[in-house]
């Protein structure tokens, strides 16, 4: 499976914005702070904000905020937003693959793969990461 940089920095964008849902931030402090190219993740932020995983307001006091609450947004939904489809075979999606003779049981375990993946990604919410702290961490 290939986690795309769109879902990585999606998901760092919104880790971060999930860390302090009180305040906005801006794509520059987002970038700075996740080390991430600033065009790029612009271009990521868009994205999600047309699935409606981040709200943003202009002006002075703007930025972006989370678009609903860290444990309701699940790291499927933000691979979904940015990617389209989860798994992909030559860039076309699993459902109707069928292979001969011998190679006839391998869709089936492209599709359990897909399947395991989105149950993972799918029980992960936001909170749940930025609740989690690696061993030698401490809180900001």
């Amino acid at each position: 499976m290939h986690i795309s940089a769109k879902a990585d920095y999606a998901t760092r964008a919104l880790l971060e914005l999930a860390r302090e849902p009180s305040r906005p931030l801006t794509c520059e402090a987002i970038a700075s702070s996740q080390e991430i190219p600033f065009r790029f993740l612009k271009s990521v932020v868009g994205e999600l904000r047309r699935a409606g995983l981040v709200r943003s307001q202009r002006g002075c006091e703007g930025g972006y905020w989370l678009g609903r609450s860290a444990d309701e947004i699940t790291l499927l939904e933000v691979v979904r937003a940015v990617d389209g489809e989860l798994i992909t075979l030559r860039g076309a999606a699993l459902g109707g693959l069928r292979y001969p003779g011998p190679a006839a049981g391998l869709p089936g375990v492209w599709r359990r793969i897909e399947a395991e993946a989105a149950a993972v990604l799918g029980g992960t919410t936001l909170a749940s990461l930025v609740a989690e702290r690696p061993a030698g961490t401490e809180a900001a």
